[in-house]
């Protein structure tokens, strides 16, 4: 099998430095204050004590954040009602804070792409302070595909502006 076939259908793989240097800034921060409050407290507590601790931690690292925050959903143009997220962050991209002994699941990702698509953000993590060590299942980025796309559209369209801008002919060649 070619990689051209194995690839067939999928999205090609996004790389950090295609997504915005100041949310992947701001997505690390959250990261890093995910593994100190997993390395004081462990695995074994309810949910709400991480999403708190990590309201501190947050607060502490001066990151702007919102707990319990709830996106409206909308379908054909109406309002249909709304899904709550762990934390909204920097008013860029979401987290979801989990408490099980489990890996992060491929459903896990699902709903939280289509979390993201419904609120037409761009990135979300998935932080499981139930597992042993957090890279080990217990941290994942999501990403939304549409938003991205959308994004690189945006950019290709700026590009393609900029380029005909050089190209026109200001001067007076008679």
């Amino acid at each position: 099998m070619t990689m051209q076939q194995h690839t067939r259908g999928r999205r090609p793989t996004i790389r950090n430095e295609e997504l915005d240097p100041a949310l992947t800034e701001v997505s690390r921060r959250v990261i890093g204050c995910a593994i100190e409050i997993h390395k004081a407290l462990g695995p074994g507590f309810d949910r709400s004590v991480y999403e708190k601790a990590l309201a501190i931690e947050l607060k502490d690292a001066d990151v702007v954040h919102e707990m319990s925050y709830s996106f409206p959903i909308h379908y054909g143009g109406e309002n249909i009602g709304e899904h709550g997220v762990s934390l909204f962050v920097d008013d860029r991209f979401v987290v979801q804070v989990m408490a099980c002994d489990e890996e992060v699941s491929g459903f896990d990702r699902t709903v939280l792409r289509s979390q993201l698509r419904a609120a037409d953000l761009e990135l979300g993590l998935i932080i499981n302070f139930g597992r042993r060590r957090l890279k080990d299942g217990g941290l994942v980025r999501v990403l939304n595909p549409d938003k991205l796309d959308q994004m690189r559209s945006d950019a290709d369209d700026d590009h393609d502006q900029e380029d005909d801008d050089e190209g026109e002919d200001y001067g007076d060649d008679a």
